[in-house]
């Protein structure tokens, strides 16, 4: 019996270019020029998977998709289709049970790659899809901005991880937006309600740290004049933001293991053990995996965090939001400096374009915003951007090896992770192919490849 798609599109040219493809891979397809008569194939056909417009008259893809979880009997898995998607839409539909969201243009390979696996991936208890939804609520997520592939993979993990209770771990560079992320989850969490505290580990001493995230009693150290309840006590229900979680002392990695075990605390200076109600939502541009191998952080911890895992891409990644950004900052820093109004030349866009952005969204967030204030007219101009092409920067600037911290580290290991750093810009600029990064770093392909293995940098995709 063949497996059945349905195909779900306002639009008649899209409906049958894709009944064409389908129904040559051996699908038996429907179409629906609409929601409401979506749903009602939903219940006479009842196809395996649906293939839903988000923008359609009403009811439009979204609520299409809220209304099928009303519908008794098996349902089909959902793939979500848009030229004029938005993050909030992706990680909206992920929460509602969609299997999987898809940006128009696409190609028809892509299509099919897509429908086989939501074939093969369908749950067998239909009615499961209704677990996943915790909330009806949008929650538009300020600061989010691209829909290049890398961060629609990004959306796509913040939607389905939103509604659980699992450990996250966001990993990435400096600047790429980690702590979006973040406010991301807890706002389409069920806590949401609730606070989220976001805490920089690598900015608060190391001596504070503690009593600040465990809290203390009335006599704890000299000062303690009362109890004072820590930053994990405040979070109660809701989610507490571990930033920079690599740069916790051994110590207070011990006692953040016990919370994530026991979901109970010991307050500095107490005894009686104070349950906690906390998701705990950890980020990092550090490699934990290359601070496990240094005896630097505890590797039973690192798979505690590690329940979840998102990288976030840098911006070199995912050149093709450039654009969109610069229009975002243009139109919030053109609103704070009474600038409204201004564009980008494309000379300029270009030359933004051209650039590797070491530092990321925030490197490029201070650029436009230094742009508009020297900005004489509407138009910015190449003059106004001050950035220059990678390859002819000086090394360090353009590689950021200058900024690596040097205090109360060995000399090996700032060795260490100055050469691991030069390994990574190497292999991006040669695309992955080790023999002409081997060339480019002046050593052999067996000492890379030893060095890839060493560094934890082996199996990436460097494309």
């Amino acid at each position: 019996m063949k497996k059945r798609v349905l195909l779900v599109d306002d639009e008649a040219n899209v409906r049958k270019a894709l009944t064409t493809a389908l129904r040559r891979a051996g699908y038996e397809t429907r179409e629906a020029s609409g929601g409401a008569e979506a749903l009602e194939l939903v219940r006479s056909f009842q196809p395996e998977v649906m293939l839903l417009d988000l923008r359609m008259p009403e009811p439009d893809g979204m609520e299409t998709l809220r209304r099928l979880q009303q519908v008794d009997g098996p349902r089909p898995s959902v793939v979500m289709m848009t030229a004029y998607g938005s993050a909030a839409d992706v990680m909206e539909a992920m929460k509602l049970g969609a299997f999987d969201y898809v940006q128009k243009p696409f190609d028809v390979a892509r299509i099919k790659q897509v429908v086989a696996r939501a074939m093969h991936q369908r749950e067998p208890n239909e009615s499961a899809g209704v677990a996943r939804r915790q909330t009806e609520e949008r929650t538009d997520q300020p600061g989010l901005v691209g829909l290049s592939p890398a961060m629609q993979e990004v959306y796509k993990l913040v939607g389905r991880v939103s509604t659980t209770k699992a450990t996250v771990l966001i990993q990435g560079e400096s600047g790429t937006g980690k702590e979006l992320i973040a406010r991301a989850i807890h706002a389409n969490s069920p806590r949401a309600a609730k606070p989220l505290i976001p805490v920089n580990c690598g900015a608060i001493p190391e001596t504070l740290l503690e009593s600040e995230l465990f809290g203390y009693e009335r006599g704890a150290f000299t000062g303690a004049a009362g109890r004072k309840p820590g930053l994990f006590e405040l979070a109660d229900g809701g989610t507490l933001f571990l930033d920079e979680v690599g740069e916790l002392s051994m110590p207070l990695q011990v006692k953040l293991l016990r919370v994530l075990q026991d979901r109970t605390l010991v307050r500095l200076g107490g005894v009686e053990p104070v349950p906690v109600d906390v998701r705990i939502i950890a980020a990092t541009n550090r490699d934990l995996r290359e601070l496990i191998r240094r005896g630097r952080f505890r590797e039973d911890l690192y798979y505690r965090l590690n329940v979840v895992p998102i990288h976030m891409p840098s911006l070199r990644e995912r050149k093709e939001d450039i654009p969109l950004l610069v229009q975002h900052f243009l139109a919030k820093y053109g609103r704070e400096l009474g600038k409204e109004g201004c564009y980008l030349s494309p000379a300029a866009l270009d030359v933004l374009m051209a650039y590797d952005w070491p530092g990321n969204v925030r490197q490029l967030e201070n650029t436009i915003e230094r742009a508009l204030v020297l900005a004489a007219g509407s138009a910015i101009l190449p003059e106004h951007v001050e950035v220059h092409p990678m390859e002819n920067e000086p090394v360090g600037a353009a590689d950021g090896l200058t900024a690596i911290r040097i205090e109360n580290r060995t000399m090996r290991d700032i060795i260490s992770e100055v050469e691991r750093e030069a390994i990574v810009r190497a292999l991006r600029k040669e695309r992955g192919n080790r023999l002409r990064t081997a060339k480019r770093l002046g050593i052999s392909r067996r000492a890379l490849l030893y060095k890839l293995e060493a560094y934890g940098l082996d199996g990436q995709e460097w494309e």
